[in-house]
């Protein structure tokens, strides 16, 4: 069970981090190559503890359906979003956020089980891992150039 972790400075407060790493809008604008999109659950804004949201996607030609819950949230220090249903076996990814002199770190910890057994985890190896480290960082990136600009209020007024 692949384990990926990535920081990224972030030259914005950890307020303003947090929020726009739980806004689905953006999470949207930066997975739009794999045309994910929310279909069900909190489909726009910001998801909050307790809430679901059912993702749309297309991952290696295949239209795929996941459904996370935030199961975790101390803002604006830290979120968990849990898959309850989807592609893989099992899903958890952290978000931590720690503000010093108005940058903020944020950490990812994305933590995984591909299903198949040992299928899955030679799918990882190959493919999987490598393709959602990618994934994960195409949406830092994004993140980041939005916090440090004006256009995170497109987001978050």
């Amino acid at each position: 069970m692949p384990v990926i972790e990535l920081e990224t400075i972030v030259n914005a407060p950890a307020t303003r981090v947090f929020d726009l790493a739980r806004c689905i809008d953006l999470h949207t604008e930066s997975m739009s190559g794999s045309h994910e999109r929310a279909v069900e659950g909190v489909t726009f804004g910001l998801i909050d503890l307790g809430e679901t949201v059912t993702w749309e996607a297309v991952h290696f030609g295949i239209q795929q359906n996941l459904t996370s819950e935030i199961t975790q949230f101390d803002r604006p220090h830290h979120f968990r979003d849990s898959m309850l249903s989807g592609a893989f076996k099992r899903l958890d990814h952290d978000h931590f956020f720690t503000e010093t002199d108005g940058r903020t770190l944020m950490r990812d910890v994305f933590d995984y089980t591909s299903p198949l057994g040992l299928l899955g985890r030679l799918m990882d190896k190959l493919l999987l891992e490598n393709y959602m480290k990618r994934l994960l960082e195409a949406r830092n990136e994004l993140i980041k150039e939005v916090a440090e600009s004006d256009r995170w209020r497109n987001f978050l007024d």
